[in-house]
């Protein structure tokens, strides 16, 4: 009970794990399913970033990398304090980290509201430090904006789902909504791995509550 109960709550910078300088590995050059660069620090013209936070992150990955417009996806570590975190590390509950999905888009072909759209409906977003079976902090539900319009459309989206789940029973959303800070590529054994195995685990813990039709 002591674990579990370290393992949701924020780790302080006092108590934080100091990472390093640089990451340990290599992110493979190419998607391994829509063939653009893993590494998107730099994005083409005319596209967008939107970086989410929805539980474990094979999962999360797949269901963007599949969405059309969607140009690239990784999956990383943010919303911590630890630099270059490992994946062992951020599992520990001392990196502050969240498991999080990136996501470059072409708004013409995808909105971004679509994408938080997505996000709520793929998992469950009342769950606090948790999604069904996985607890822990790097299981939070977050969204983590690089603009300020897309802050402004996460918030209004956020408060059209909050009340329709309200509505339905469920609690109210834990998601944490802030600008995206540093993004830590996660290892490449990660990157793409329902691909790899596919029959490997997926975490939907959705509510099973379809967004509200919005005008």
């Amino acid at each position: 009970m002591f674990l579990s109960r370290h393992k949701t709550e924020m780790v302080d910078a006092a108590q934080a794990l100091p990472g390093r300088d640089a990451p340990t590995f290599q992110v493979p050059a190419r998607h391994e399913v829509l063939g653009t660069p893993v590494v998107t620090d730099e994005v083409p013209e005319g596209m967008e970033v939107a970086v989410f936070g929805l539980g474990c992150f094979w999962g999360a990955e797949e269901l963007y990398w599949k969405m059309p417009g969607v140009w690239s996806t990784s999956v990383g570590y943010t919303g911590g304090i630890t630099p270059n975190p490992t994946y062992e590390e951020v599992c520990s509950g001392r990196t502050g980290h969240t498991e999080a999905v990136r996501v470059v888009f072409d708004p013409a072909q995808v909105s971004y509201a679509d994408l938080v759209k997505k996000f709520f409906e793929v998992h469950d977003p009342t769950q606090g430090m948790r999604q069904g079976n996985d607890i822990g902090t790097q299981y939070r539900s977050g969204i983590y904006y690089t603009t300020p319009e897309q802050e402004q459309v996460a918030r209004e989206l956020t408060k059209v789902y909050g009340d329709e789940i309200t509505r339905r029973g469920y609690g109210e959303i834990t998601t944490e909504i802030v600008p995206a800070g540093p993004y830590y590529y996660a290892e490449p054994e990660h990157q793409q791995y329902l691909h790899k195995v596919p029959y490997g685990y997926r975490c939907h813990a959705n509510t099973g509550v379809p967004f509200p039709q919005t005008a």
